[in-house]
């Protein structure tokens, strides 16, 4: 064809050949930057794609919630109560998942290349060399012989599963600090006792009896050939642990509705509060299990000893970090001029609730521990700090992002059910987890409260007994517990099995409340405040008795509050001035807020009757009496008070006989205001009586409401 170099370049062969090595490599860098540019572009198609599926999915939950609003509104509207908002959110999260798994196809992408590589291991970052370029891979989960084809749909739904430490980091916080903030403290710190033992020596109970039953249904089932994995003791205990915390979010939200007696309320509620924390730590110490030797299941007492030893330390050093947190949040807000701010104040007060958690992650201790106490704390101490806007931005906010992150979960179950990849479902498994829960819970609360009520005078009768026994459901902690970890055979069939039990939980024993209450005739429409205000007109001798119920640390303990923590971390409370030895003068002074002065003896805190039982509300705060007739007159009359007594005495005996003369009085707020029964004839009298005898060190400025 006559081609030649000198043709095709039009110049000399010489000079051609000199200019060739340039020219090729001219050519070379073409090429590859065109190749370099075609990768960015499709890169940042995927990105553009994988942002849009992520828009998408999220709006599936958004539109979840939407739904799950408007059908709680509907069903209140209705007054239909047999099936909760958790209930319903659960239904439309499997209605989606149907949807998602059988429903929705994606089509197979030309791009995917299957290649096969001699690797002993899975690692979790794969490096590839694609012609001298290389490229980072991430390993997402084992994909099921002869599943090639539904990769994509495989990964379609593996979008719509979040990463478990989104629950622990981000939707766990808010609902556990707002069952510590939203504590009613005066009727549980009345029956903390009971609920301490519920909650402590109750969950241990009920794990070991759930891991031995479960023992022994693995073993049979290990022995006819049905169980495709290994499945330790250690397992079953783990298993026994995340099913032992109780989640009555429906049971409570209608107790709360109908206004159930408000000891059995305190009891569900406070129990199914601490068991959270008590099982998390838990299964963390039974995780923590390591004999020595080469098998790690045997039984070994040393290795039992170091995993109760771990128990109580991050137990105690999560409830530590936790008050700490609380305290410096108190101490904060009283000694700066936040309160005149109340957006920062509710800022800094939200971001340390919520920095309480990640912090006690951070340290190896546990999270919800820490800000559980850090909630009660902040109730208790940092509340009465808050000006009035940010006390109800706080309480409006962690509601809300309770509400919110619950009825996420919960929806998230029922997509959970077909979207996660690695169920495994053993119908022997399942029958066995079912009676495991039963005679755990069982064993949790009979012989318990029959232990209880040979020291209680206001006994747990029957009747409140199969109310909690029926109550025990499970829910968002169980649930995120067992998705934390789903890597081996046996976890894959706890979290499949842990499923099914609060799906049954929730719909049977959740909308089966009310008529369980109708059938156990539980008595309903009691007002808490009107329970207190009947207990306040007992006579002198139910008083005493009704006083003497309380366990003398707990008076101890409110003694030492009321005079020294009160005073020292909020504005409430008398001065540190009155109740702190004179030697301490010049440090009283300078912890003491002017505000202090100003509110002498005044509580801010709703809940200020945090102490342990009603009559010690008076016994603790009956230095004024308002008295006033059917005119609208009134006479004030006050009487010093002296230095706290923890036990009986001459003190205790005054304020008894004192309290034995007051048939119709209310105690409101440390205030007794005396109304009378009937129009008074004669003007109102006031009977003055000689104070007690004041022990040294009394103060007759110091005045308790």
């Amino acid at each position: 064809m006559g081609f030649t170099i000198r043709r095709f370049l039009g110049v000399k062969p010489s000079k051609a050949l000199l200019s060739l090595p340039f020219l090729l490599t001219f050519l070379l860098v073409g090429s590859q930057g065109e190749s370099s540019a075609m990768d960015n572009v499709a890169t940042e198609r995927m990105a553009e794609e994988s942002h849009r599926q992520d828009s998408a999915n999220l709006l599936i939950f958004i539109m979840l919630l939407t739904l799950t609003i408007l059908t709680i509104w509907l069903f209140k509207h209705r007054r239909f109560r047999f099936l909760h908002e958790t209930g319903l959110a659960m239904i439309y999260g499997l209605l989606v998942g149907v949807i998602l798994r059988f429903g929705v196809h994606v089509p197979q992408s030309t791009s995917d290349v299957i290649l096969s590589c001699a690797v002993n291991a899975s690692p979790a970052t794969l490096l590839v060399n694609v012609s001298g370029r290389f490229y980072e891979y991430t390993l997402k989960g084992e994909v099921s012989r002869g599943k090639g084809h539904q990769v994509q749909d495989d990964e379609m739904l593996r979008k719509v599963t979040f990463d478990p430490e989104v629950f622990f980091n981000i939707l766990l916080p808010p609902i556990i600090f707002h069952a510590g903030y939203s504590l009613k403290r005066r009727h549980f710190f009345r029956n903390i006792g009971s609920i301490l033992a519920y909650a402590f020596v109750g969950t241990v109970i009920s794990c070991f009896v759930i891991g031995l039953i479960m023992y022994g249904f693995v073993s049979f089932m290990k022995f006819v050939g049905q169980l495709g994995g290994d499945f330790f003791f250690t397992d079953c205990l783990f298993f026994g642990a995340i099913v032992s915390a109780t989640d009555p979010v429906t049971v409570l939200a209608i107790f709360n509705e109908l206004k159930v007696d408000v000891d059995l309320y305190a009891l569900l509620f406070g129990e199914s509060v601490l068991n959270d924390a008590v099982a998390i730590v838990l299964s963390s110490s039974i995780v923590a299990y390591q004999p020595t030797g080469d098998n790690s299941h045997s039984f070994e007492a040393m290795a039992l000893l170091k995993s109760f030893g771990i128990f109580l330390g991050v137990f105690s050093g999560s409830f530590a970090l936790g008050v700490a947190t609380g305290v410096m949040t108190a101490l904060v807000t009283k000694f700066t001029k936040l309160r005149d701010f109340p957006l920062l104040e509710t800022a800094l007060f939200f971001l340390m609730s919520w920095s309480t958690f990640l912090l006690a992650e951070a340290c190896g201790f546990t999270g919800v521990v820490a800000v559980l106490f850090c909630g009660i704390t902040q109730a208790h101490y940092t509340f009465n700090n808050l000006s009035p806007d940010s006390q109800d931005r706080t309480k409006q906010l962690f509601e809300l992002l309770n509400f919110l992150a619950e009825n996420f979960i919960f929806s998230y179950m029922g997509l959970t059910l077909f979207s996660f990849q690695s169920h495994v479902f053993n119908p022997m498994f399942i029958i066995g987890a079912f009676v495991a829960v039963f005679l755990g819970r069982a064993a949790n609360i009979y012989p318990l409260s029959f232990l209880l009520n040979l020291g209680r005078r206001n006994k747990i009768g029957s009747k409140f007994q199969h109310v909690m026994m029926f109550a025990g459901l499970r829910g968002a902690m169980t649930f995120a517990l067992s998705i934390r970890d789903t890597a081996t055979y046996a976890r894959q069939m706890m979290f499949s099995t842990t499923l099914l039990i609060v799906f049954f939980t929730v719909w049977i024993c959740g909308g089966g409340t009310t008529p369980m209450l109708s059938f156990m005739s539980i008595p309903v429409g009691v007002d808490s405040d009107q329970e207190v205000s009947g207990s306040a007109m007992l006579d002198g001798s139910q008083r005493r008795n009704t006083k003497h119920e309380s366990a003398w640390p707990f008076r101890i303990w409110y003694n030492f509050d009321h005079n020294y923590l009160k005073p020292l971390l909020t504005h409430s409370g008398p001065p540190l001035t009155a109740t702190m030895p004179a030697c301490c003068g010049p440090l009283a002074r300078c912890l003491t807020s002017p505000q202090a002065y100003e509110n002498e003896g005044r509580l801010h805190d709703d809940e200020s009757d945090f102490i342990l039982n009603d009559a010690s509300v008076s016994s603790m705060y009956a230095d004024i009496t308002v008295s006033t007739d059917a005119s609208g007159s009134r006479t004030i009359n006050r009487k010093h008070s002296s230095a706290a007594s923890t036990g009986g005495g001459p003190a205790d005996e005054g304020l008894d006989h004192e309290l034995a003369l007051a048939e119709n009085e209310v105690a409101i707020r440390g205030t007794r205001l005396v109304l009378p029964m009937d129009d008074p004839v004669d003007p109102p009298t006031t009977v003055t009586l000689p104070p007690p005898p004041s022990p040294p060190h009394s103060d007759p400025r110091r005045h308790r409401l």
